[in-house]
């Protein structure tokens, strides 16, 4: 079935999805700098990560702040 979604509704997905986002981003994050020293396999695998999340957000900042970030491309 679909949903009918107004846009304060989708704005409040977006930004929970944006929170979401930085959160597993700080959580791949420590885990990256946590595994270093010991599992360079697992610390390269939680960096990948990392960048990943890092476009994420920088998607959502652009559709949540469109014209903020221009130039940082």
């Amino acid at each position: 079935m679909t949903e009918v979604v107004d846009s304060d509704e989708l704005l409040r997905r977006m930004q929970r999805a944006r929170c979401c986002a930085q959160e597993e981003e700080h959580r791949w994050r420590a885990r990256r700098d946590r595994l270093g020293p010991t599992d360079p396999d697992g610390a390269r695998e939680a960096a990948v990560r990392v960048v990943s999340y890092e476009t994420v957000l920088r998607v959502l900042d652009e559709i949540l702040t469109p014209g903020r970030h221009d130039g940082e491309c």
